[in-house]
């Protein structure tokens, strides 16, 4: 039996429906780096002409996306690493282009 396929949001209605999200189009991935986090992956990557890190998780291991060039839905956030804050961006949809 087949499961039921559930619509996915595209990314004028994750921005319509979220206020705080932002869309970018057509970066360049810079790096790409995968670390393996219990049960997911934790993907990491650095986009032409920002020096803020994108990250969001997977279940599985993912092909490199260097050079690649993404479509990307995120929010800006912060985590406390060692009593400092670091900016980072959290990926809520990638896409390659």
């Amino acid at each position: 039996m087949k499961k039921p396929t559930r619509k996915k949001a595209t990314a004028k209605q994750l921005l319509q429906t979220h206020s705080n999200l932002i869309h970018s189009e057509d970066r360049k991935v810079t790096s790409h780096v995968q670390r393996d986090d219990g049960e997911w992956y934790l993907n990491t990557l650095m986009v032409e002409g920002c020096d803020v890190p994108f990250k969001y998780r997977r279940k599985e291991h993912y092909r490199c996306l260097k050079g690649a060039r993404v479509n990307l839905t995120y929010y800006p956030e912060t985590e406390t690493v060692a009593g400092m804050e670091f900016e980072f961006m959290k990926v809520v949809r990638i896409r390659q282009s």
